[in-house]
Formats: C-alpha cells, sequence, structure tokens
C-alpha cells in the first residue's frame, strides 16, 4: 500500500500505491501513519508523500468504509486523526507531491504537509465534504484557514468546492506547480533546498512555526465521537450510499 523510495540526503518518498485511486481505506490510513511516524527514527531527513501520475488519493475508501461495524470504524478514524497528528508534528519537514486529483482525504494529507507542489492541468483539489454529506471537522477546517485565511476556507468549505490547479495556486492552496512527471521533482528539490540550511536552526524555526498546527491536533481535540456520530446520521449515510451507487453505475454495475 506504500511503497517507500529513499533518495539522496536522506529524503524518503512514501508512495501511496493502492490501486486503482489510492482511496484510504483502513489499510493505507494505518500503514501512512506508521510510515509517517517511523520514518525520522529510521533516519530520514525529509519525507515526501506522492501518489500516481493523474490521482494522488481519491479520499476516504466510503464503500469499504460503509461496511464496517461501530468498532472498526471507530479504529479506522482513531488513525485518521492520528494521522494528521502525525502529519504535524513531524520532526523533519514533508512535501506533498500531489500528482493527480485530489479530493478530500487527498487534500487533507496535503494540508498538513510543509509544501505542495501539485500537478499543472485539469487537476483538481479540495474539501468536497459537505457535497457528500459530510461535515469538515474544526481540526481541517483550522489547516486550510491557516493557508487561506478565514474568509476563503469558509467560501470553499460551505460549498465544498473543488479547485482546479491554477485557482489552487492562486488562492494559496498549493505553493507549487509542475509538469505531471516533474512533480515529485520539484518537490525533493524544495526539501533539498530547506536541508541544505543549517540543520538546528531550521528545525527550531520549523518547529516554532507550526506550534499552532501542533496544539490543534493535541490527542484531546481529536472529533472522534462527532465524526463516527456524524457518519452514522441517517443524511450522511443516504447521501454516501447514493454516492456509491452512481460510482457502482458508471462502472456498469
Amino acid at each position: 500500500m506504500i511503497e517507500t523510495i529513499d533518495h539522496a540526503d536522506g529524503i524518503r518518498e512514501l508512495r501511496l500505491a493502492r490501486p486503482p485511486v489510492n482511496a484510504l481505506d483502513p489499510g493505507l490510513i494505518a500503514a501512512l501513519r506508521d510510515a509517517v511516524e517511523q520514518a525520522p527514527a529510521q533516519g530520514a531527513q525529509a519525507l515526501l508523500i506522492s501518489g500516481r501520475s493523474g490521482m494522488y488519493s481519491a479520499g476516504l475508501d466510503i464503500p469499504v468504509l460503509l461496511t464496517l461495524d461501530d468498532a472498526a470504524l471507530a479504529r479506522c478514524f482513531e488513525d485518521f486523526f492520528g494521522l494528521m497528528a502525525a502529519l504535524a508534528r513531524s520532526p523533519v519537514p514533508i512535501a506533498a507531491a500531489i500528482t493527480g486529483h485530489s479530493p478530500a482525504g487527498g487534500a487533507v494529507i496535503a494540508l498538513f504537509c510543509d509544501y505542495r507542489v501539485m500537478a499543472r492541468g485539469a487537476w483538481r483539489i479540495g474539501l468536497n465534504e459537505v457535497q457528500v454529506g459530510l461535515t469538515v471537522p474544526a481540526m481541517i477546517q483550522g489547516a486550510l484557514t491557516r493557508l487561506l485565511g478565514a474568509y476563503r476556507a469558509e467560501r470553499l468549505l460551505v460549498a465544498g468546492q473543488m479547485l482546479e490547479a491554477e485557482d489552487a495556486l492562486r488562492l494559496g492552496f498549493v505553493d507549487e506547480l509542475a509538469d505531471a512527471d516533474e512533480v515529485p521533482q520539484h518537490a525533493r528539490q524544495w526539501l533539498q533546498q530547506l536541508l541544505a540550511l543549517p540543520r538546528q536552526a531550521m528545525l527550531e524555526t520549523r518547529a516554532l512555526a507550526r506550534a499552532d498546527l501542533v496544539q490543534a491536533t493535541a490527542r484531546e481535540r481529536w472529533p472522534l465521537a462527532q465524526f463516527a456520530g456524524m457518519w452514522r446520521r441517517p443524511e450522511t449515510q443516504a447521501t454516501l450510499r447514493a454516492l456509491v451507487a452512481r460510482l457502482k453505475a458508471g462502472k456498469g454495475g
């Protein structure tokens, strides 16, 4: 589910590898959380999270999550919010190589990284949870507000709006665009520039600058009960099941 590639300068690439769309099922979420948490102790000086060409991650695997019982769903959400905390608290910098579409959970991963390089073109990114009947938790809303400012974040969140790459760059959702096949390379170059700086000063300054993100992802702030309750709401379940039916119909059954 995760392909690990160790590059020069201690940069470890974690490539999402769950065909066809890198949807976040419990296994992939847990594997990515563990990889992010373990990498610094294994010698990684920086991390790069990438996907396949044309698709970073399609977000939570709703068809799979709808089959889970309450206990399994709770474990999945524990790892999902734990992943956000791991990204926010990582002692080494993390770049997101957004290699294609990145809705919902895919955008969440990118939001909690230090830097975001997205494929140039008709690829889209955004928190479209409202459109599929889900409420965006405060932790995630805060991460978007941190990037875009309160008013712009509100407009995107309430509408569940997706942005094409050029608009995402213009608004500050991503930091850089590159041709699709060069996205990981550009992300590595940004990390290399950071790693070339005096290391202790860079890491300490980074930790101070990201202290608000660390505080927002403190374990006591994980909205586990609220998110599970929202997931089980009749309106949410109906919207999610209708979405799954449309997806199945689009595949011809």
